[in-house]
C-alpha cells in the first residue's frame, strides 16, 4: 500500500500559477495509476487529472484542459500538478490518489489511497 502526502496549495490571484506535489511512501508507487481530484465546499469530489503508471497516458477534466499538467517522477515517488491560468472556480481542496491498477482513471471508486488534501484559493 502507498501513503500519500500533498503539499503546495495556497492563495493566488486569478491568472496565477501553483504547483502541487504529492509525495508517496512505499516502493510500490510505480505500480499505480495516479489522479488528482478536488472538492469545493458543498460540492461532490470532482476529477481533475489522471496519469498511468509510466506517465505515458494522461487525461484531464474539460474545465482544466490546457491549463493544468499532471506529471510524475517514479524515481522520486512523486506526483505533480502544475496549474496555470488559475480561475476563481478552481478554488477547492485538492487531493491526490493512488489507483487500484496501473492505468489512468477518471472515477473516484478506482482509487484506494488518498492524500490529506491541500487548499487552493484563487482570488478574483
Amino acid at each position: 500500500q502507498v501513503q500519500l502526502a500533498v503539499s503546495g496549495g495556497g492563495l493566488v490571484q486569478a491568472g496565477g500559477s501553483l504547483r502541487l506535489s504529492c509525495a508517496a511512501s512505499g516502493r510500490t508507487f510505480i505500480r499505480y495509476g495516479m489522479g488528482w481530484f478536488r472538492q469545493a465546499p458543498g460540492k461532490e469530489p470532482e476529477f481533475v487529472a489522471t496519469i498511468d503508471w509510466a506517465g505515458g497516458s494522461t487525461y484531464y477534466a474539460d474545465s482544466v484542459k490546457g491549463r493544468f499538467t499532471i506529471s510524475r517522477d517514479n524515481a522520486e515517488n512523486a506526483l505533480f500538478l502544475q496549474m496555470n491560468s488559475l480561475k476563481p472556480e478552481d478554488t477547492a481542496v485538492y487531493f491526490c490518489a493512488a489507483g487500484r491498477g496501473g492505468g489512468p482513471s477518471l472515477r473516484v471508486n478506482d482509487y484506494y489511497s488518498w492524500g490529506q488534501g491541500t487548499q487552493v484559493t484563487v482570488s478574483s
